[in-house]
């Protein structure tokens, strides 16, 4: 237990060193490929489809947030057709309770989504069977996708187009870093929508 302030400061400076050792082994390559996506998809003004589940269900909706309305830098600039798939707990909660909560995400891309569109799926494992039934179902109906995983990417990093994989074992830093990556892309969509005047 740690209950002398001296204890805190080393113990804050191990978690920063932590977070600083997993952004260090970032492939950014791999950011730069996810990025190629995105731009594609804004200019096809195909739809986005993020979802994750506990701490990276709250950076899906934070990223369709960013990436649907933070992006928008000014007049006739849109920003990206995004949803989170858990954001609309009257539908997760029905399909859960008829279907199976393993089919929450991959429900909803059948009904909603088209060829060309874009899922995103955030998963500190890679291994959550609903993000991996929901990526089974995009690769089905054609859909290009981007995983935000961490370890070892799991069984989803061997299922999506473009693996982000934070190579660390801690679920505070993985989440930390896919939040961090949700920023950087949305400041780049910034950067390079604010050169653009489509709608």
């Amino acid at each position: 237990m740690i209950c002398d302030r001296n204890e805190r400061i080393p113990f804050a400076w191990a978690y920063v060193e932590r977070l600083a050792r997993s952004l260090a082994a970032l492939d950014v390559g791999a950011v730069a490929r996810a990025i190629a996506v995105l731009e594609r998809a804004w200019l096809d003004r195909r739809r986005l489809f993020i979802a994750g589940n506990g701490g990276s269900a709250a950076t899906a909706s934070h990223m369709a947030n960013d990436l649907a309305k933070t992006v928008a830098v000014g007049p006739g600039i849109a920003g990206f057709r995004a949803v989170a798939l858990t954001d609309n707990v009257p539908l997760v909660t029905a399909l859960a309770n008829d279907i199976g909560y393993d089919a929450v995400f991959s429900a909803q891309l059948e009904m909603q989504a088209d060829a060309g569109d874009v899922f995103i799926a955030i998963s500190g494992s890679g291994n959550s069977t609903n993000i991996v039934r929901a990526l089974e179902v995009a690769r089905a109906r054609g859909l290009l996708t981007i995983g935000l995983l961490g370890r070892d990417g799991g069984a989803a990093g061997k299922l999506v187009d473009v693996a982000v994989v934070v190579p660390a074992e801690d679920y505070g830093p993985i989440e930390d870093v896919h939040l961090i990556l949700d920023h950087l892309i949305t400041e780049y969509f910034k950067a390079w929508l604010a050169t653009r005047t489509r709608l």
